[in-house]
């Protein structure tokens, strides 16, 4: 089993501040053996022992104390204060063989408090202070009347081996208290890192749920306004030629063959939505598709088309509007224009493409009217940011020009047929 330990945890720096308790404990304990085995004490021994021990004791005490409850800097120091004169009182007992030693516990617990770098800088240069002061009397008072030279001999070298190691224990800790901190960021980055990746890819799935759901809905509406339009315009044609059997059977035939037309579209349309359902998407290339839907309408008519159509090869969604506004231009052509002959053009235009249709009806008097055919095929120009232009005069036919911006189409050599059914 892989065990992961936090070395930036809280559980993890308390048992660091109780295995420093216990080197300062350990170090006490020799100083006291020491204490015990040295000759020509100041003052009565059993005195002096008990004086060493007790500030041994106190100075257990306050470190624990200090290392578990006090948390402000300011409390720190004051209880740093109560340490540097237990700190003294053992030197001038004892000597000074184990100040430096003590004076490293002690301090290391205290860089492990302290947040800031400036506070525990001027932490180490206080104690550094501290420890001469307290290393000079307690060497004087134990080596009185030493020779001078010996005694600054002494004192230098003493003096200076304390505060090297004083500087090592800091410098040493601060590196150690800066590994731990970038371990720390380290791994909060990481975790941030994992919940983001967790989010991020609830939110793809989400989304993906979402087009889905969009797709089929704008699938469903497709079937709704074009397959449904269709039919209705169908039992409506069909109807008037039920009406007009009699009394104009010419009429009458034109209205069937216009709702066999729009049945037909309305077929297409539906299998082409049933397509996308079952993710097939488009399945002829463009120019053969338009050709289909150009040979579906003039199947069976005295209807005439020319076109001259490019081989485009636009995205899903280009592709599925372009064959329905040329269906929806086809069956208003040939239902309220009563056109005879259609033009069909699709080329390449500024990084586009562009649909031009024709057609020889009847056209407009007047301000054109777009109804549902129409206003549908200005909205997806719209959603494409093409434009799009309709022109009519009476007795001079209808025009439809579309303009939608590039899609990743893919234009080559133009294909000109024209079919005429006689």
């Amino acid at each position: 089993m892989r065990v992961r330990i936090n070395f930036y945890s809280e559980k993890f720096i308390n048992y660091v501040k109780i295995i420093l308790i216990a080197l300062l404990v350990i170090t006490e304990v020799i100083v006291c053996a020491q204490t015990v085995s040295r000759e020509n004490v100041l003052i009565d021994f059993v005195a002096d022992l008990v004086i060493v021990v007790a500030c041994c004791v106190a100075l257990a005490v306050v470190e624990s104390i200090d290392s578990f409850a006090i948390k402000k800097f300011w409390a720190k120091m004051v209880f740093f204060g109560a340490d540097a004169a237990l700190l003294l009182v053992i030197c001038i007992f004892t000597g000074n063989s184990l100040l430096a030693a003590l004076y490293c516990v002690v301090l290391t617990q205290l860089y492990m408090s302290i947040e800031k770098f400036t506070d525990k800088l001027i932490l180490f240069g206080f104690s550094c202070g501290l420890y001469l002061i307290s290393f000079v009397v307690g060497w004087v008072l134990k080596n009185v009347g030493s020779s001078i030279f010996n005694s600054a001999v002494d004192i230098f070298s003493g003096a200076l081996l304390g505060l090297l190691f004083i500087t090592i224990d800091f410098i040493v800790v601060q590196f150690l208290l800066s590994f731990l901190r970038t371990n720390k960021e380290l791994s909060q980055a990481l975790k941030e890192a994992d919940e983001s990746r967790t989010a991020l890819e609830a939110a793809s799935k989400q989304l993906s749920e979402t087009a889905v759901f969009e797709e089929r809905n704008r699938i469903a509406k497709d079937i709704h306004d074009n397959a449904g339009h269709s039919m209705t315009t169908v039992i409506m044609q069909t109807e008037a030629a039920k009406l007009l059997m009699d009394k104009d059977p010419e009429e009458a035939k034109n209205r069937i063959i216009s709702a066999n037309i729009q049945a037909r579209n309305a077929l297409e349309q539906m299998r082409e939505s049933v397509h996308l359902l079952a993710g097939r998407g488009k399945t002829l290339p463009l120019r053969e598709e338009i050709e289909s839907i150009i040979a579906q309408t003039i199947d069976g008519t005295d209807i005439k088309a020319r076109y001259d159509v490019s081989d485009a090869d636009p995205g899903e969604e280009q592709y599925r509007f372009i064959c329905n506004s040329l269906k929806e231009c086809l069956a208003n052509g040939i239902r309220h224009g009563r056109a005879t002959a259609f033009y069909i053009e699709l080329k390449e235009e500024n990084g586009g493409l562009t649909l031009y249709v024709s057609d020889n009806g009847s056209g407009v008097e007047g301000e054109i009217k777009a109804g549902f055919g129409l206003t549908g095929i200005k909205d997806g120009v719209a959603a494409f940011g093409g434009t799009c232009t309709f022109t009519a005069e009476k007795d001079e036919g209808f025009e439809v020009l579309i303009s939608l911006p590039a899609d990743g189409q893919k234009l080559n050599t133009y294909v000109q047929n024209e079919v005429e059914n006689d």
